[in-house]
Protein backbone atom coordinates (compact mmCIF):
# COMPACT_ATOMS: atom_id res chain seq x y z
CA UNK A 1 0.00 0.00 0.00
CA UNK A 2 1.52 3.29 -0.88
CA UNK A 3 1.85 6.00 1.78
CA UNK A 4 -0.51 9.18 1.84
CA UNK A 5 0.47 12.33 2.11
CA UNK A 6 -1.94 14.93 3.12
CA UNK A 7 -1.59 18.74 2.42
CA UNK A 8 -2.86 21.57 4.40
CA UNK A 9 -2.55 25.10 4.78
CA UNK A 10 -0.22 26.90 7.28
CA UNK A 11 0.25 26.52 10.40
CA UNK A 12 1.62 23.54 10.96
CA UNK A 13 2.41 24.15 14.54
CA UNK A 14 0.19 24.57 17.60
CA UNK A 15 -0.19 24.74 21.12
CA UNK A 16 -2.80 24.79 23.93
CA UNK A 17 -2.12 28.67 23.90
CA UNK A 18 -5.76 30.41 24.16
CA UNK A 19 -7.12 34.05 24.26
CA UNK A 20 -8.79 33.12 27.53
CA UNK A 21 -5.22 31.38 28.65
CA UNK A 22 -3.26 34.31 27.97
CA UNK A 23 -5.16 37.41 28.83
CA UNK A 24 -6.01 36.01 32.20
CA UNK A 25 -2.19 35.14 32.64
CA UNK A 26 -1.34 38.45 32.12
CA UNK A 27 -4.12 40.07 34.89
CA UNK A 28 -2.27 37.17 37.15
CA UNK A 29 0.93 38.94 36.63
CA UNK A 30 -0.24 42.26 37.22
CA UNK A 31 -1.51 41.30 40.98
CA UNK A 32 1.83 41.57 42.22
CA UNK A 33 1.24 45.56 41.41
CA UNK A 34 -2.05 45.71 42.72
CA UNK A 35 -0.85 44.13 46.67
CA UNK A 36 2.21 47.05 46.26
CA UNK A 37 0.04 49.46 45.77
CA UNK A 38 -2.65 48.66 48.51
CA UNK A 39 -0.38 48.31 50.83
CA UNK A 40 1.60 51.87 50.09
CA UNK A 41 -2.17 53.26 49.09
CA UNK A 42 -4.90 51.54 50.52
CA UNK A 43 -8.05 50.25 49.53
CA UNK A 44 -8.69 53.13 46.94
CA UNK A 45 -5.91 51.75 44.53
CA UNK A 46 -8.20 48.25 45.03
CA UNK A 47 -11.49 50.03 44.28
CA UNK A 48 -10.24 51.98 41.34
CA UNK A 49 -8.90 48.99 39.34
CA UNK A 50 -11.96 47.08 40.15
CA UNK A 51 -13.67 49.75 39.00
CA UNK A 52 -11.78 50.43 35.06
CA UNK A 53 -11.90 46.84 34.62
CA UNK A 54 -15.62 45.76 35.69
CA UNK A 55 -16.53 49.33 33.33
CA UNK A 56 -14.62 47.68 30.38
CA UNK A 57 -16.56 43.94 30.69
CA UNK A 58 -19.72 45.53 30.85
CA UNK A 59 -19.00 48.04 28.01
CA UNK A 60 -17.81 45.34 25.86
CA UNK A 61 -20.76 42.97 26.66
CA UNK A 62 -23.35 45.85 25.92
CA UNK A 63 -21.00 46.80 22.43
CA UNK A 64 -21.39 42.96 21.83
CA UNK A 65 -24.88 42.57 22.38
CA UNK A 66 -25.72 45.98 20.27
CA UNK A 67 -23.49 44.31 17.67
CA UNK A 68 -25.72 40.93 17.80
CA UNK A 69 -22.13 38.81 17.76
CA UNK A 70 -21.20 36.20 20.96
CA UNK A 71 -20.56 38.37 24.11
CA UNK A 72 -16.38 37.35 24.89
CA UNK A 73 -16.13 38.76 27.98
CA UNK A 74 -14.99 35.63 29.24
CA UNK A 75 -11.76 35.68 27.67
CA UNK A 76 -10.40 38.22 29.89
CA UNK A 77 -9.56 40.75 27.01
CA UNK A 78 -12.04 43.53 28.64
CA UNK A 79 -11.01 43.06 32.02
CA UNK A 80 -7.30 43.19 31.38
CA UNK A 81 -7.74 46.37 29.35
CA UNK A 82 -9.87 48.16 32.28
CA UNK A 83 -7.25 46.89 34.53
CA UNK A 84 -4.23 48.59 32.46
CA UNK A 85 -5.99 51.58 32.17
CA UNK A 86 -6.84 52.29 35.81
CA UNK A 87 -2.96 51.18 36.34
CA UNK A 88 -2.88 54.52 34.02
CA UNK A 89 -4.62 56.28 36.66
CA UNK A 90 -3.17 58.29 39.98
CA UNK A 91 -5.06 56.90 43.04
CA UNK A 92 -6.33 60.51 43.91
CA UNK A 93 -8.29 61.04 40.77
CA UNK A 94 -11.87 60.81 40.64
CA UNK A 95 -13.90 57.23 40.55
CA UNK A 96 -15.62 58.20 37.81
CA UNK A 97 -12.21 58.84 35.76
CA UNK A 98 -11.61 54.95 35.32
CA UNK A 99 -14.86 54.57 34.03
CA UNK A 100 -14.90 56.95 31.69
CA UNK A 101 -11.43 56.00 30.13
CA UNK A 102 -12.82 52.45 30.26
CA UNK A 103 -15.80 52.85 28.27
CA UNK A 104 -13.30 55.00 25.64
CA UNK A 105 -10.92 52.49 25.72
CA UNK A 106 -13.23 49.30 24.88
CA UNK A 107 -16.02 51.19 22.53
CA UNK A 108 -13.55 53.19 20.50
CA UNK A 109 -9.86 51.55 20.84
CA UNK A 110 -11.59 48.16 20.48
CA UNK A 111 -15.13 47.80 19.40
CA UNK A 112 -15.50 50.58 16.62
CA UNK A 113 -12.69 48.33 15.01
CA UNK A 114 -14.71 45.02 14.61
CA UNK A 115 -13.25 43.35 18.62
CA UNK A 116 -10.15 41.83 19.79
CA UNK A 117 -7.20 41.50 17.28
CA UNK A 118 -8.50 44.18 14.84
CA UNK A 119 -7.54 47.00 17.19
CA UNK A 120 -4.96 49.61 15.36
CA UNK A 121 -3.74 50.52 19.08
CA UNK A 122 -3.26 49.77 22.61
CA UNK A 123 -6.97 50.33 23.60
CA UNK A 124 -5.61 50.85 27.14
CA UNK A 125 -3.23 53.65 26.05
CA UNK A 126 -6.07 54.81 23.98
CA UNK A 127 -8.10 55.79 26.84
CA UNK A 128 -5.68 57.40 28.65
CA UNK A 129 -4.45 59.56 26.02
CA UNK A 130 -7.93 60.38 25.60
CA UNK A 131 -8.34 61.23 29.24
CA UNK A 132 -4.92 63.32 29.18
CA UNK A 133 -6.60 65.32 26.44
CA UNK A 134 -10.21 65.57 27.94
CA UNK A 135 -9.10 65.93 31.86
CA UNK A 136 -5.86 67.34 32.42
CA UNK A 137 -6.48 68.66 35.79
CA UNK A 138 -7.69 65.28 37.37
CA UNK A 139 -5.33 63.57 35.54
CA UNK A 140 -2.09 65.47 36.78
CA UNK A 141 -3.06 66.90 39.99
CA UNK A 142 -4.40 65.46 43.31
CA UNK A 143 -1.61 62.97 43.79
CA UNK A 144 -1.12 61.00 46.57
CA UNK A 145 2.32 60.11 48.41
CA UNK A 146 3.07 56.48 49.34
CA UNK A 147 3.19 55.48 52.89
CA UNK A 148 5.56 57.73 54.80
CA UNK A 149 6.95 58.89 51.98
CA UNK A 150 7.57 61.94 49.65
CA UNK A 151 5.95 62.02 46.39
CA UNK A 152 9.41 62.22 44.66
CA UNK A 153 11.25 59.74 46.99
CA UNK A 154 13.48 62.13 47.78
CA UNK A 155 12.74 61.08 51.66
CA UNK A 156 15.69 62.18 53.29
CA UNK A 157 15.57 66.06 52.66
CA UNK A 158 19.03 66.92 55.22
CA UNK A 159 21.24 65.23 52.64
CA UNK A 160 20.24 67.83 49.91
CA UNK A 161 20.23 71.00 52.14
CA UNK A 162 19.57 71.41 55.64
CA UNK A 163 15.89 73.17 56.63
CA UNK A 164 15.13 73.03 52.99
CA UNK A 165 11.77 74.55 53.73
CA UNK A 166 13.08 77.56 54.88
CA UNK A 167 16.06 77.62 52.26
CA UNK A 168 13.56 77.58 49.25
CA UNK A 169 10.07 76.79 49.67
CA UNK A 170 10.17 76.09 46.01
CA UNK A 171 12.32 73.67 45.85
CA UNK A 172 10.80 72.28 49.14
CA UNK A 173 7.15 72.20 47.26
CA UNK A 174 8.70 70.38 43.97
CA UNK A 175 10.63 67.70 46.10
CA UNK A 176 7.45 67.02 48.58
CA UNK A 177 4.83 67.52 46.19
CA UNK A 178 6.04 66.20 42.47
CA UNK A 179 6.53 62.38 41.26
CA UNK A 180 9.99 61.59 40.37
CA UNK A 181 9.88 62.39 36.84
CA UNK A 182 8.14 65.81 37.14
CA UNK A 183 10.92 66.77 39.34
CA UNK A 184 12.89 65.94 36.68
CA UNK A 185 11.65 67.72 34.25
CA UNK A 186 10.97 70.55 36.38
CA UNK A 187 14.98 70.79 37.30
CA UNK A 188 15.40 70.99 33.14
CA UNK A 189 13.61 74.52 33.14
CA UNK A 190 16.94 76.78 33.79
CA UNK A 191 14.81 79.62 34.91
CA UNK A 192 13.19 77.67 37.73
CA UNK A 193 16.44 76.38 38.92
CA UNK A 194 18.00 79.67 38.75
CA UNK A 195 14.98 80.46 40.67
CA UNK A 196 15.57 78.29 43.33
CA UNK A 197 19.18 78.96 43.40
CA UNK A 198 19.16 82.41 44.08
CA UNK A 199 16.63 81.65 46.97
CA UNK A 200 19.35 79.32 48.40
CA UNK A 201 21.41 82.49 48.10
CA UNK A 202 23.64 81.09 44.99
CA UNK A 203 23.66 77.58 46.40
CA UNK A 204 23.80 75.24 44.05
CA UNK A 205 20.21 73.96 44.80
CA UNK A 206 18.91 72.17 41.30
CA UNK A 207 21.53 70.53 40.59
CA UNK A 208 21.94 68.93 44.27
CA UNK A 209 18.13 67.69 43.83
CA UNK A 210 18.96 66.64 40.33
CA UNK A 211 21.77 63.98 41.84
CA UNK A 212 19.92 63.24 44.65
CA UNK A 213 17.63 61.59 41.94
CA UNK A 214 20.26 58.99 41.26
CA UNK A 215 21.48 58.14 45.21
CA UNK A 216 20.76 54.60 46.24
CA UNK A 217 18.36 55.64 48.36
CA UNK A 218 16.11 57.07 46.59
CA UNK A 219 16.57 54.19 43.55
CA UNK A 220 15.58 51.86 46.27
CA UNK A 221 12.40 53.87 47.23
CA UNK A 222 11.54 53.69 43.30
CA UNK A 223 12.48 50.13 42.86
CA UNK A 224 10.37 48.87 45.89
CA UNK A 225 7.48 51.63 45.54
CA UNK A 226 7.58 54.09 48.13
CA UNK A 227 7.32 57.22 45.86
CA UNK A 228 3.89 58.78 44.03
CA UNK A 229 2.41 57.82 40.86
CA UNK A 230 -0.02 55.96 39.12
CA UNK A 231 -1.32 52.68 40.46
CA UNK A 232 0.38 50.20 37.98
CA UNK A 233 3.99 52.00 37.79
CA UNK A 234 4.21 51.96 41.89
CA UNK A 235 6.83 49.01 41.94
CA UNK A 236 9.57 48.04 39.64
CA UNK A 237 10.10 44.89 42.05
CA UNK A 238 6.16 44.01 41.69
CA UNK A 239 6.32 44.72 37.34
CA UNK A 240 9.64 42.76 37.45
CA UNK A 241 8.40 39.52 39.69
CA UNK A 242 4.69 39.88 36.90
CA UNK A 243 7.32 40.11 33.85
CA UNK A 244 9.67 36.76 34.82
CA UNK A 245 6.14 34.67 35.29
CA UNK A 246 4.97 36.05 31.65
CA UNK A 247 8.35 35.31 30.44
CA UNK A 248 8.65 32.19 31.96
CA UNK A 249 4.94 30.97 30.49
CA UNK A 250 6.22 32.42 27.41
CA UNK A 251 3.35 34.40 27.25
CA UNK A 252 5.33 37.70 26.38
CA UNK A 253 8.74 37.64 24.40
CA UNK A 254 12.00 39.24 25.13
CA UNK A 255 13.03 41.42 22.16
CA UNK A 256 10.68 44.37 22.90
CA UNK A 257 11.40 44.94 26.35
CA UNK A 258 14.47 44.33 25.94
CA UNK A 259 15.44 47.30 23.50
CA UNK A 260 12.93 49.31 25.06
CA UNK A 261 14.60 49.42 28.15
CA UNK A 262 18.23 49.11 26.65
CA UNK A 263 17.68 52.43 23.99
CA UNK A 264 16.35 53.92 27.63
CA UNK A 265 19.02 52.90 29.36
CA UNK A 266 21.53 54.00 26.51
CA UNK A 267 20.36 57.25 26.13
CA UNK A 268 19.52 58.71 29.57
CA UNK A 269 23.13 58.04 30.20
CA UNK A 270 24.02 60.06 27.43
CA UNK A 271 21.53 62.83 27.52
CA UNK A 272 19.46 62.44 30.78
CA UNK A 273 21.70 65.02 32.75
CA UNK A 274 20.99 68.85 33.61
CA UNK A 275 23.70 71.92 33.74
CA UNK A 276 25.55 71.88 37.29
CA UNK A 277 24.69 68.11 38.07
CA UNK A 278 27.22 65.23 38.41
CA UNK A 279 27.73 62.80 35.77
CA UNK A 280 26.22 60.17 37.23
CA UNK A 281 26.30 56.82 35.98
CA UNK A 282 23.12 55.81 37.80
CA UNK A 283 20.73 57.90 36.02
CA UNK A 284 19.57 55.37 33.46
CA UNK A 285 18.30 53.24 36.43
CA UNK A 286 16.11 56.13 37.27
CA UNK A 287 14.69 56.49 34.11
CA UNK A 288 13.90 52.63 34.44
CA UNK A 289 12.21 52.63 37.86
CA UNK A 290 10.79 55.86 37.59
CA UNK A 291 7.63 56.48 35.78
CA UNK A 292 5.42 53.78 33.87
CA UNK A 293 8.51 52.05 31.90
CA UNK A 294 8.48 48.67 33.71
CA UNK A 295 4.46 48.78 33.34
CA UNK A 296 5.05 49.98 29.18
CA UNK A 297 7.74 47.72 28.19
CA UNK A 298 6.21 44.71 29.75
CA UNK A 299 3.08 44.43 29.82
CA UNK A 300 1.72 46.86 26.98
CA UNK A 301 4.30 46.96 24.54
CA UNK A 302 4.46 43.50 24.25
CA UNK A 303 0.92 43.17 22.54
CA UNK A 304 0.16 40.94 20.56
CA UNK A 305 -1.88 42.89 18.21
CA UNK A 306 -0.68 46.24 18.25
CA UNK A 307 3.01 45.04 17.91
CA UNK A 308 5.33 43.87 15.28
CA UNK A 309 4.97 40.05 14.33
CA UNK A 310 8.30 39.15 12.95
CA UNK A 311 11.64 39.19 15.44
CA UNK A 312 13.39 42.22 13.76
CA UNK A 313 10.52 43.91 13.51
CA UNK A 314 10.08 43.75 17.26
CA UNK A 315 14.10 44.96 17.63
CA UNK A 316 12.80 47.83 15.87
CA UNK A 317 9.55 48.68 17.80
CA UNK A 318 11.32 48.04 20.95
CA UNK A 319 13.95 50.58 19.61
CA UNK A 320 11.70 53.44 18.66
CA UNK A 321 9.57 53.20 21.82
CA UNK A 322 12.71 53.65 23.78
CA UNK A 323 13.78 56.96 21.76
CA UNK A 324 10.51 58.29 21.48
CA UNK A 325 10.20 57.95 25.30
CA UNK A 326 13.26 59.60 26.39
CA UNK A 327 12.55 62.52 23.93
CA UNK A 328 9.54 63.40 25.39
CA UNK A 329 10.81 62.91 29.09
CA UNK A 330 13.68 65.06 28.44
CA UNK A 331 12.27 67.67 25.74
CA UNK A 332 8.70 67.26 25.76
CA UNK A 333 5.96 68.76 27.60
CA UNK A 334 5.11 65.86 29.64
CA UNK A 335 7.45 64.36 32.17
CA UNK A 336 6.11 60.63 31.14
CA UNK A 337 6.60 59.70 27.44
CA UNK A 338 6.07 55.90 27.69
CA UNK A 339 1.90 55.96 26.86
CA UNK A 340 2.20 57.87 23.70
CA UNK A 341 5.73 56.50 22.65
CA UNK A 342 3.75 53.07 22.81
CA UNK A 343 1.17 54.56 20.62
CA UNK A 344 3.25 55.76 18.36
CA UNK A 345 4.72 52.50 17.64
CA UNK A 346 1.63 51.09 17.27
CA UNK A 347 0.97 53.07 14.60
CA UNK A 348 4.19 52.02 12.56
CA UNK A 349 3.34 48.47 13.25
CA UNK A 350 1.99 47.68 9.60
CA UNK A 351 4.70 49.22 8.19
CA UNK A 352 7.38 47.51 10.19
CA UNK A 353 5.90 44.09 9.44
CA UNK A 354 6.16 45.15 6.23
CA UNK A 355 9.71 46.20 5.70
CA UNK A 356 10.69 43.72 8.55
CA UNK A 357 8.83 40.26 6.58
CA UNK A 358 11.21 37.42 5.57
CA UNK A 359 10.30 36.68 2.49
CA UNK A 360 8.33 33.45 1.51
CA UNK A 361 10.57 29.83 0.41
CA UNK A 362 10.73 29.78 -3.23
CA UNK A 363 9.61 33.22 -4.18
CA UNK A 364 11.82 34.83 -7.10
CA UNK A 365 12.14 38.48 -6.23
CA UNK A 366 11.19 41.14 -8.84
Amino acid sequence: MKDKYIVSPAPHVHDKSTVKNVMWNVVIALIPALLFAVYYWGLRALILTLTGAIAAVITEAIIQKLRKVPVTVHDGSAFLTGMLLAYNIHVGAPIWLPIVGAVFAIGVGKQVFGGLGNNPVNPALLGRAFLLASWPTQMTAGWVAAKNSAMSGLNNLSRIATNLQELSPKAYELVTGATPLKVAQSLRDTSFVADINAQAGGLNLGGRIFDSLTELATLKSLFWGNIGGCIGEVSAFALLLGAAYLLYRNIIEWRIPLFYIGTVFVLSLIFGGIPGSGSSVMLPFFHIFAGGLMLGAFFMATDYTTTPITKKGRIIFGIGCGLLTIVIRLVGGYPEGVSYSILLMNVFTPLIDKITMPKPFGKVAK
